[in-house]
């Protein structure tokens, strides 16, 4: 797959306590956006923040939380993540998603590797 040029981040953030079925949402939402083929995806886990509920999770050890704040980036054409969002509505996330247009400069894996 080849990427350069105007793309899309879909960025996604949600508590790292965060389920579907089971698994970590964050999960569920890498590997969706991997069977959909899109060009990558990347999950930080953030050290301090709050939401909706006003409520500051942090790692500072007196008030250590067990719901960090995590970040999932997808890049991809703004076609692609578009489609892409249904997947994402499924989840009935609670959250914060946003999209903000990128511009992609290098998009390339190791000698030899593909994905797959």
């Amino acid at each position: 797959m080849t990427l350069d040029g105007p793309a899309t981040r879909l960025t996604v953030m949600v508590g790292e306590s965060d389920t579907w079925h089971h698994k970590p949402v964050f999960t569920e939402i890498v590997h969706r956006a991997h069977a959909f083929g899109l060009a990558g995806a990347t999950v930080v886990r953030g050290i301090e923040g709050f939401g909706p509920s006003r409520h500051i999770h942090t790692t500072r050890i007196l008030s250590l939380s067990e719901d960090l704040p995590v970040i999932v980036v997808v890049v991809d054409s703004r076609e692609r993540i578009e489609a892409f969002l249904p997947e994402l509505a499924e989840l009935e996330l609670e959250g914060l998603v946003t999209l903000e247009p990128c511009e992609v400069v290098r998009y390339a894996g190791r000698p030899g590797e593909e994905d797959g």
